[in-house]
C-alpha cells in the first residue's frame, strides 16, 4: 500500500515538474506580445495537471476497492476452507444414522452397534466443532431456502405448509446452507 502510495506522489511530482518546466521555459522566451499565449498555454497545462490529479486520485481509489474485496474473499475463504470435505462426510453421517436405526436384537451386533455409535458421536463432535450444525425442521414452517420438499401428505397434526417428516437432514455451516432437508409437507 505505500508502495503504491509513494508511485502515485512520484507521479504527481513529475507531471507538476513538468508543467513548471514548461512554464519557466515560456516565461524566459516570452515578450510582451506573447502574453495572451502563454495564458492560453498556462491554463491548457493548469487543465493537463488536474486531469491527471483526478486519473490518480481514482487509480488510487480503485485499488482500495481491490484491497477489499480481496481481503474480504481471503476471509470467506478461511472461514468456509472445509465446506468441501464436510459436504462429502455428509452422506456418511446419513449411512451411520440409517444403520443405527435398525432394531439390534443379538449381543454381539448390540456390542458392536454401540461402538459404531461412539464413532459417530466423535465424528459428529468433530464436524460441529467446525461449525457444522443439523437443521431442525419437523414441525416448522416450510421455506424453500432450507427445505426441499419431497412429497405432500395429509396431517391432522400440523397446519397446512408445515413440515411432518424429515427423510434427510439438512446442515448449516456456521451461517451458510450446506445442504436443505429434504421434507415431507402437509396439506
Amino acid at each position: 500500500m505505500k508502495e503504491e502510495q509513494q508511485e502515485i506522489n512520484n507521479v504527481s511530482e513529475e507531471i507538476e515538474t513538468d508543467i513548471v518546466e514548461e512554464v519557466n521555459q515560456q516565461q524566459s522566451t516570452s515578450s510582451l506580445e506573447q502574453e495572451p499565449a502563454l495564458l492560453t498555454e498556462l491554463e491548457r497545462l493548469q487543465a493537463l495537471a488536474d486531469e491527471n490529479q483526478q486519473r490518480v486520485l481514482r487509480a488510487q481509489a480503485d485499488f482500495d476497492n481491490y484491497r477489499k474485496r480481496t481481503q474480504k474473499e481471503k476471509e470467506d475463504s478461511a472461514k468456509y476452507a472445509s465446506i468441501r470435505l464436510i459436504t462429502e462426510l455428509l452422506p456418511i453421517m446419513d449411512n451411520f444414522e440409517r444403520a443405527f436405526s435398525v432394531d439390534v436384537a443379538n449381543e454381539q451386533v448390540e456390542s458392536f452397534s454401540k461402538g459404531m455409535d461412539m464413532i459417530f458421536r466423535q465424528l459428529e463432535s468433530t464436524l460441529q466443532a467446525e461449525g457444522l450444525v443439523a437443521m431442525e425442521s419437523v414441525g416448522q414452517p416450510f421455506n424453500p431456502e432450507f427445505h426441499q420438499a419431497i412429497m405432500k401428505v395429509e396431517s391432522d397434526l400440523y397446519p397446512e405448509g408445515t413440515v411432518v417428516e424429515e427423510v434427510q437432514k439438512g446442515y448449516m455451516l456456521k451461517d451458510k446452507l450446506l445442504r436443505p432437508a429434504m421434507v415431507k409437507v402437509s396439506e
